[in-house]
Parts: C-alpha cells; structure tokens; sequence
C-alpha cells in the first residue's frame, strides 16, 4: 500500500472522529509531510516514538477550533502508485482559491506550492489538504 496514501487515511479518519491524536508507523516521508502540515498550521503536534520490540511511529496530534470544528476540511492523495502527477512550478493548481495547499516532492525536499513557486522548482505533487 501507498504510505501516504495510509498517512492521509489515518488522519482523515481520526480527524472525522474527532480524537486528540493518532499514531501512524515511521518512515521518513511521512515525517517530512507531517512538518509541513505542522509548518502550515493543520495539525498541532506531532513527535517520533520508538519502541523497542517494533519499530517506531509518529503520533500526530491534530488541532482543532476552541468551537470543536476540524482545521483539516480535506485531504486528497493526487499522485498514486499507477498514476504519478508531475508539475513545473508554472504549472501548480491552487487549492480551493488559496486556501489550501499541495505538498510537493522536489529536489529541493518536500515544499507547500507557495514554496516550490518561489524557489521555482517542480516536482511530484503528492496531496492536497485545505
């Protein structure tokens, strides 16, 4: 399976239910993308937990309004093992009017589109959240 693709499915699911916090096995990539939400201000927390008889995973504390409402509305997997989706810097759809953001996979590490059309590099377009 996708592991971002799981990433997103966990924070969806535990984002719908409204619980504080969620665990997702470790890899690097799901590290790299859960700063950025972090950076940008979707998720309020997370920190990398290593167990000795397993491997380690991140838990992810997700934020909401003091009304209780999500901060998260949407996440969406755009590029997929069958089928990868590959953007200059040109060529970056906004989300949702700007309001959203896509993480993107670029030489440069992984970038929100903001970033990447500053820096005006491309790359794989992994997910959108707004």
């Amino acid at each position: 399976m996708d592991p971002i693709a799981d990433l997103l499915t966990r924070i969806r699911n535990a984002n719908l239910k409204q619980h504080d916090r969620v665990d997702v096995p470790f890899s690097k990539l799901k590290m790299e993308v859960v700063r950025v939400l972090k950076d940008e201000g979707f998720i309020a927390n997370f920190k990398s937990l290593y167990h000795e008889n397993r491997r380690g995973s991140i838990r992810v504390f997700l934020k909401y309004s003091p009304e209780k409402e999500r901060v998260i509305r949407g996440l969406k997997k755009v590029s997929k093992p069958g089928l990868r989706v590959y953007r200059s810097y040109k060529d970056i759809p906004r989300v949702r009017e700007g309001f959203g953001i896509s993480i993107l996979s670029t030489p440069a590490g992984l970038l929100t589109d903001k970033q990447a059309k500053e820096k005006k590099v491309g790359g794989e377009v992994l997910c959108q959240v707004w």
